[in-house]
């Protein structure tokens, strides 16, 4: 036997059965070994026997069934995009004519006599255009033997569309008691489950956004260095491992190497967290999407561009994407059940009725049992809740982007979180200094003139005491890892780390000298600054702590859930944030992938949660089962995320978790009721007591009870909006 595994990307998925359908039919195929079909990403993976079953012949077998095999990630997002616009399209129209059904049927703009006529008409269209998504897929999901919403959806809305056709096409065949219209209850049911099939599927679409623009981060282009020392521009994706590439201020890095000659300040925020570049130079290893922000460095490629720390992240994003999140899908599993079961009852009750004689009771309560089934509450139950839900979160600075994880939210065992731009600010700021404000103009003037994040914090902290930049500055350089200095008047000026200082042979006074100490010892970055040759103080500089940071880890132990500190940043820094807000357990100096792992360790004990901002947390987000962002966050984490904080305020993690249980909790109740409608009503449809006090459910009454049901769960999930969190 030769194994061989295959990844296919896959379209024309609508719902999580096609994904189980698949996977069903194919492993009924002689030379199918394994096999594991996403709906969340659109990505099947197959272990195959090459020997009996080529890939060609499981792509046929896939495509028999009525979906699309696509070439590549551009190709199946395009697709996606096609089919959701569709959906949306058809969910619009439908409400439309949905709402045109009800005004006409009760209001009098329209003569009597020809109204029924025109509700038929945008009925038919609601029930075959808009509905005819649910035939199809029903037609699937009966022909792999899987019984899901759609077959109960098609023959709800079936039977109430084409007992209302006769009875306004054939009257005769009805007593004058039983002609009734049920076109409205048909297109209602058909405008819900598209409206829970909408919210889906854009959750499922956005998902997906974060993916291709972490892919867009990868720099197409390098500036190849050759061995007459000219330069060529190519394709990164053309580079060869010992090639030299040369990398210039602005440009980020095309592929991982080591730096040959040059030193330079190198962003790595998107890998490592910090909010401080870092200073390398030769011998020193860069990544591949990081950013050069001040120097000229010449790089020797040690990595192919498919194999850099940055492509591994995102080929482990697209792992984490295509996980199967044990989501409850009650109302698809009950249906299972339910469907057989209704239309044998139906089938039954005609029989039966036949049997005694009674010819019209058999017709018409066989027709009243698929009626009151029709699944009006039960496709009501979850997308009401989820609507109310999201409503209600967004009112308190809460956008629940994937509604799935409301089921596991309060199952959580473990809240991890990063440490730079979520807990903390993310921003350098000066926590305090002992230069004489006399000195400030100068430096002022200097710092200025530079773009550096440190340069940045410090023109922020003069200016807010208004100084004025007045003076002019000569011979300015700025020093890659080490600082800035510049001639002002006739005096010297240099500021920067204690290196440079020594470099320039000055003497730090033992005051500035203990307070440089003593800082460090806090993990505070510290800027020393000098005038001829003359130390006159440090500027101590530090990231805040967010408001809300200490009260929200106590907020989570008390609902036990044990908080977790996951930085890229130094060991020292890591701890010291967490002791100030009562985390016990740090991991710190960790890149992406290593997150990665830690977080697929925790998960080995529990659900966990991850907290993050920056682009290096998007593979952890993804990889939790439920990633929360914060809006202030890059677009690729606000992409992968499950839940966006619009007002980046931490105090609103514990009101997501409070509203996902009071979600879950209306969600179980709204499909308890619809359940024991039907356990109810369904009997009584058939019949059971027209033995013994002659009470018949007419498909009038049914209508109403089928009505009423459905009120209930829209009345119970609006109590959302009234919760107190």
């Amino acid at each position: 036997m030769s194994k061989e595994t295959i990844h296919l990307n896959i379209s024309g998925m609508t719902c999580v059965n096609c994904s189980n359908g698949i996977e069903k039919f194919l492993k009924k195929q002689k030379g199918v070994e394994a096999c594991k079909v996403s709906f969340a990403s659109n990505e099947g993976e197959f272990e195959i026997d090459s020997e009996i079953f080529s890939k060609q012949k499981l792509i046929d077998k896939i495509e028999l069934l009525g979906y699309k095999i696509e070439d590549d990630f551009k190709h199946l997002e395009i697709a996606q995009k096609k089919d959701f616009e569709k959906l949306k399209r058809l969910f619009f129209i439908s409400i439309v004519l949905t709402l045109t059904i009800f005004i006409l049927a009760f209001t009098n703009i329209v003569d009597e006599s020809i109204k029924k006529y025109i509700i038929f008409i945008i009925a038919t269209a609601v029930q075959f255009f808009c509905g005819m998504r649910f035939y199809k897929l029903g037609y699937k999901a009966l022909s792999n033997r899987n019984y899901d919403m759609n077959v109960l959806v098609a023959i709800g809305t079936s039977a109430a569309y084409f007992y209302s056709t006769f009875v306004l096409f054939f009257p005769n065949l009805f007593p004058e008691n039983l002609r009734f219209l049920y076109f409205d209850g048909a297109a209602v049911i058909i405008t819900f489950v598209l409206l829970g099939r909408y919210l889906e599927e854009r959750s499922k679409q956005k998902a997906s956004d974060f993916l291709k623009k972490l892919m867009n981060l990868t720099p197409q282009n390098a500036t190849l260095l050759k061995e007459n020392n000219e330069t060529e521009v190519v394709l990164a994706k053309l580079l060869n491992i010992g090639d030299k590439i040369l990398v210039k201020t602005g440009e980020n890095i095309a592929t991982d190497g080591v730096i040959i000659t040059g030193n330079a300040d190198i962003d790595t925020s998107m890998i490592t967290g910090e909010s401080m570049p870092q200073f390398k130079q030769k011998g020193d290893e860069v990544l591949s999407g990081t950013l050069n922000t001040n120097g000229v460095i010449t790089v020797e490629v040690t990595k192919l561009t498919s194999d850099t720390t940055l492509s591994k992240i995102i080929n482990l994003l697209k792992t984490a994407q295509s996980k199967q999140i044990p989501i409850s899908r009650f109302a698809d599993k009950i249906a299972n059940i339910f469907v057989p079961s209704v239309i044998t009852i139906s089938i039954l009750t005609f029989i039966i009725w036949a049997f005694v004689g009674n010819m019209q009771n058999a017709i018409l309560a066989s027709i009243s049992v698929l009626i009151i089934s029709c699944p009006c509450a039960l496709g009501l139950a979850t997308p009401i809740a989820i609507v109310s839900s999201v409503s209600r979160g967004a009112k308190e600075g809460i956008l629940i982007k994937n509604p799935e994880i409301l089921e596991i939210i309060k199952d959580i065992k473990y809240a991890v979180f990063d440490k730079t731009g979520t807990l903390t600010k993310g921003e350098i700021v000066v926590k305090e200094t002992n230069i004489e404000p006399k000195y400030f103009e100068m430096i002022l003037s200097v710092e200025s003139l530079s773009e550096h994040p440190i340069s940045k914090a410090i023109v922020k902290y003069i200016s807010s005491q208004n100084i004025k930049s007045t003076l002019d500055v000569d011979d300015l350089e700025i020093i890659a890892g080490r600082g800035i200095k510049a001639t002002i008047g006739n005096k010297k000026l240099i500021l920067g780390n204690k290196q440079l200082l020594d470099e320039n042979s000055i003497e730090i006074s033992p005051i500035h000298l203990k307070a440089y100490e003593s800082h460090l010892n806090m993990s505070n970055g510290v800027i020393l600054a000098s005038i001829d040759n003359n130390s006159i103080g440090l500027f101590s500089l530090e990231d805040q702590l967010k408001e809300h940071a200490r009260e929200l880890i106590e907020s989570l132990k008390a609902l036990n859930i044990k908080p977790i500190l996951l930085s890229g940043d130094n060991s020292i820094t890591a701890k010291k944030v967490a002791e100030t807000i009562g985390i016990d357990e740090v991991y710190s100096e960790v890149i992406p992938t290593q997150k990665y792992e830690v977080i697929k360790d925790i998960q080995k004990k529990g659900r966990v949660m991850f907290v993050g901002d920056g682009i290096n947390d998007a593979l952890s987000i993804k990889q939790a089962d439920i990633g929360i962002t914060l809006n202030s966050g890059s677009d690729i984490t606000k992409d992968a995320g499950d839940i966006i904080l619009i007002n980046n305020d931490l105090d609103a993690i514990s009101k997501s978790i409070k509203l996902s249980k009071e979600t879950m909790k209306i969600i179980k109740e709204n499909l308890f009721w619809a359940f024991i409608y039907n356990a109810i009503g369904i009997p009584l449809a058939a019949g059971i007591l027209y033995p013994i006090n002659g009470l018949m459910l007419t498909p009038m009454y049914a209508g109403i009870a089928m009505s009423f049901s459905s009120v209930t769960v829209v009345l119970n999930s609006l109590r959302l909006k009234l919760k107190r969190l």
